[in-house]
């Protein structure tokens, strides 16, 4: 690959309610073709680049798909926001499943990711083949939720992505306690994006925040216990920010508990959520990955 070059092939689709989605497509090695792809699925306020360097690093074993979900990224905002939920997210998904031709596949998922994730191996039984729940789970912290709800869909705009980091540190600095400038720049370039008029602010729609704000919105709700165990005997890795206020110790013992196959790995020093860049973390998913089924 020559410098500047960029190493996916953008793919889109269209949603039932005609949306119109987007997705990189990382190509594997040839030997791979037979092996199911890796899905992989974005925190609610993310999009495709949260995953620019664990991709390429998972294409080198197997081919690779990295959603963005409706009003995020290059994916196009949705007329209405009540769509903004995680039932019209694995309808989503699953119309680019039949678009794409997929009919196997894992699954990586951060936060809202996992919760589709679990939620497409309950309603598409047999097709998911592994899955990476990054800080999240079927029990999440009140705190959590209502800590993500007060802040999202309500920030302005900075007029350099200096400035725009600092904001961005300011806001997540019990996150990342380690983090240097060098870092939040990065995150905030992957979280951002520049505008016409020269202005930074964050890649998604504001309205993603609507169902959250709707009443009841930031409550656990539904119990996704049934979920999480339609996993089966799948592969399973569970992350979790030693930090987090949304994936408790205790959820994520209990998880690791209920599954046959299921892994927890605690990234220190982290809140919600890691990266998957932290060197423990990407250790973890290596030997999640050399589990999966190979065809």
């Amino acid at each position: 690959m020559q410098d500047g070059e960029r190493d996916w092939t953008d793919r889109y689709w269209w949603s039932a309610d005609g949306v119109r989605l987007h997705a990189r497509v990382y190509d594997g090695p040839p030997e791979a073709a037979p092996a199911p792809p890796i899905l992989c699925m974005p925190g609610l306020a993310r999009n495709a680049r949260d995953f620019e360097t664990l991709a390429p690093h998972l294409a080198r074993r197997r081919q690779v798909v990295v959603v963005e979900f409706r009003g995020r990224g290059e994916s196009a905002y949705a007329k209405d926001p009540m769509t903004y939920v995680p039932l019209t997210y694995v309808q989503d998904v699953a119309a680019m499943l039949d678009e794409f031709g997929l009919s196997r596949f894992a699954a990586i998922g951060t936060s809202l990711g996992g919760l589709v994730a679990m939620l497409i191996a309950a309603t598409m039984p047999g097709r998911l083949v592994g899955a990476v729940l990054n800080d999240v789970g079927p029990e999440l912290e009140t705190a959590g939720l209502e800590r993500i709800r007060d802040y999202i869909g309500s920030s302005g705009s900075q007029p350099t992505w200096m400035h725009a980091a600092r904001a961005f540190s300011e806001l997540n600095g019990a996150i990342y306690p380690d983090y240097r400038i060098h870092d939040w720049l990065r995150v905030t370039k992957r979280t951002h994006r520049l505008t016409p008029e020269g202005r930074i602010v964050t890649d998604y729609d504001k309205q993603i925040a609507a169902p959250l704000r709707a009443p009841g919105g930031a409550e656990a709700g539904v119990d996704l216990w049934p979920a999480y165990h339609a996993l089966g005997n799948a592969p399973v890795l569970i992350l979790r920010g030693a930090l987090s206020d949304i994936l408790s110790q205790r959820a994520a013992q209990k998880m690791a508990g209920e599954l046959p196959n299921a892994r927890l790995v605690e990234v220190q020093r982290v809140g919600h959520a890691p990266t998957m860049d932290e060197p423990e973390a990407r250790a973890a998913i290596d030997t999640w990955v050399a589990g999966l089924p190979g065809e």
